[in-house]
C-alpha cells in the first residue's frame, strides 16, 4: 500500500519544529521512521504534514552531566549500543539493545522515536521506567521534564501534547551500587516480546532497595509490579513471583494465562541478576 497524501518540512532547529507543530494539529514527527513509515503505508496515519528533525543539531548527543545520562532523540539505537558511555553508565539499556528488533531496525530507529511512540512491548519505554528516568520535551510554552512514571498513559498514548517534541531522555547514571536486570521471551530473537522484564535496583548489603519491576508485553503500557518490588526487597524470590498481580489480556502472541506465567519465570531470572555486583 502507499500513504495517503502529505506535505513535508524539514525542521532545522527545535523552534522551529515546535512552530510547525503548532500550526498543523495533525502533524507527525520524523526521526528514525521505523514505526511511522509502516503506519502510513497501512494507512493507520494519515498526517497532512510531516516534520523531519532529524536536521537539529544536538538531538544525537549521549551526555553524562550531574549524575544523570542524556540521551538525545535523534541517538540511533546503534549508537546506542555501540556507546561505551551507555555501557558504563547505563547498563540496563545496554542489555536491552541487542533485543530491539534487527540490525537494519536499529541502524535507522531512533530512541526518541521508540518512547514518542511507547509501544507496550517494546523494550525502551520499560528500560525507562525501570530507571525511574525523565522524559524531555519541548512545546510552545518551553521545555520540561516529564517522570517516566508519569508518561505512559495508554496504548500508544503518552503525555506529550500534540505540538510537542520529545527531546530526549535522562535517566541515573549508575554506580557500583547499582544492580539491574534484564530478559524477555519471544518466538524469535528480533520479534517483539511475549513477555519481557527490565528491572532495577541497588544493593543494601546482602538485600536490594528501591527495587522498580518494569514488565513489558502484559498491558496497554510498561507496567510496574509494585507487590513484587516489595517482596523481592525483602529478599523473598517466591513471595516476588506470588505478588504479581499482572493482568495481560490473550492476544496473538499467546493466552493471558500463559503471559501471567511467563512473566513469574521471568522474574525468577532477573531476581538472579540483579543479586550479581556489577563487573
Amino acid at each position: 500500500m502507499k500513504p495517503a497524501p502529505f506535505a513535508y518540512r524539514k525542521a532545522h532547529s527545535l523552534d522551529e519544529a515546535v512552530a510547525l507543530m503548532g500550526q498543523h494539529k495533525d502533524a507527525r514527527l520524523l526521526a528514525g521512521g521505523q514505526s511511522l513509515i509502516a503506519t502510513l503505508n497501512m494507512r493507520l496515519s494519515s498526517p497532512s504534514l510531516l516534520v523531519d528533525i532529524n536536521g537539529i543539531s544536538g538531538l544525537d548527543r549521549i551526555e553524562v552531566k550531574d549524575g544523570m545520562v542524556e540521551i538525545g532523540a535523534l541517538v540511533r539505537h546503534v549508537q546506542a549500543e555501540r556507546s561505551e558511555t551507555i555501557a558504563t553508565v547505563a547498563p540496563l539499556i545496554a542489555r536491552a539493545m541487542p533485543h530491539i528488533a534487527h540490525a537494519a531496525i536499529r541502524n535507522r530507529g531512533t530512541v526518541g522515536g521508540s518512547i514518542a511512540f511507547a509501544d507496550p512491548a517494546a523494550e525502551l519505554p520499560a528500560c525507562l521506567l525501570a530507571l525511574g528516568g525523565d522524559v524531555l520535551a519541548a512545546g510552545p510554552a518551553g521545555r520540561r521534564t516529564i517522570k517516566a512514571d508519569d508518561f505512559f498513559k495508554g496504548l500508544f498514548e503518552t503525555a506529550l501534547e500534540p505540538d510537542d517534541v520529545l527531546t530526549g531522555i535522562r535517566v541515573p547514571a549508575a554506580d557500583a551500587n547499582t544492580r539491574i536486570g534484564f530478559a524477555e521471551l519471544a518466538r524469535r530473537h528480533g520479534d517483539y516480546a511475549i513477555v519481557g522484564l527490565a528491572a532495577s535496583a541497588r544493593a543494601d548489603g546482602p538485600k536490594l532497595k528501591d527495587v522498580r519491576l518494569a514488565f513489558f508485553g502484559v498491558g496497554d503500557t510498561p507496567l510496574r509490579a509494585r507487590a513484587a518490588e516489595a517482596a523481592l526487597a525483602g529478599g523473598d524470590v517466591e513471595a516476588a513471583v506470588a505478588a504479581l498481580d499482572l493482568a495481560p489480556h490473550d492476544d496473538v502472541q499467546a493466552s493471558a494465562d500463559v503471559k501471567k506465567h511467563l512473566a513469574g519465570v521471568l522474574l525468577k531470572r532477573v531476581a538472579q541478576q540483579l543479586m550479581e555486583p556489577r563487573a
